[in-house]
């Protein structure tokens, strides 16, 4: 059964217009918008959403198994000590967007996630901070209505540039809080919009 669809079949349900394939239908009823405080998941959207930067979200869909075997199962204590051998396999990983600055990109991450976590005793601790630790309710009825970026989004960019961080512009810290349900920007005539809140409680 679809998460939090009640009793309604799957083809009466209403989502957001950008749930439209098998795999962004899948995505949008099970992970976009439900707060997580997983480390590894956390470092997994940062590095999703720093790849998808110019591209679509789709493409990064059918990526993300790529992602996940040649990113170690985004184990951040083993991307960061990819050296330059391995950032060459990965630009030549067809599963993967063969970009040098996102590959390279990726491993800074990794070394920087690392360092949040040991003066926070984990990221999850640091980045909520940027919410105050609970998830924003909005109530868009358009997408029109969505911003691309927000006061905390950019605040969040900028600590994490100043981190170390790359590819962390405010617009994809905003897709980050997005996904990772820092904030729920699901429309509120989706049937998720009612159900991560409940999740949230």
């Amino acid at each position: 059964m679809t998460p939090g669809s009640g009793n309604l079949p799957d083809d009466r349900l209403v989502r957001c217009s950008w749930a439209t394939t098998e795999l962004s239908t899948a995505y949008h009823d099970a992970e976009w918008g439900v707060p997580c405080h997983d480390d590894r998941t956390l470092f997994e959207f940062l590095i999703l959403e720093g790849a998808q930067a110019g591209l679509s979200w789709e493409i990064i869909l059918r990526k993300r198994d790529g992602y996940r075997r040649a990113f170690s199962g985004f184990d951040a204590d083993v991307v960061a000590r990819y050296d330059e051998r391995k950032r060459r396999e990965l630009l030549e990983d067809a599963g993967l967007v063969r970009n040098r600055l996102k590959i390279a990109a990726a491993v800074a991450n990794a070394q920087a996630f690392l360092r949040v976590r040991e003066e926070y005793g984990t990221f999850d601790r640091y980045i909520w901070r940027f919410v105050g630790g609970h998830p924003r309710v909005n109530g868009w009825r358009s997408h029109e209505d969505v911003p691309a970026r927000t006061p905390e989004s950019e605040a969040m960019s900028r600590d994490l540039v100043r981190r170390g961080f790359r590819f962390v512009g405010p617009t994809i810290c905003y897709a980050f809080m997005q996904a990772v349900g820092m904030v729920n920007d699901h429309l509120v005539p989706c049937f998720r919009h009612r159900a991560v809140v409940h999740a949230s409680a």
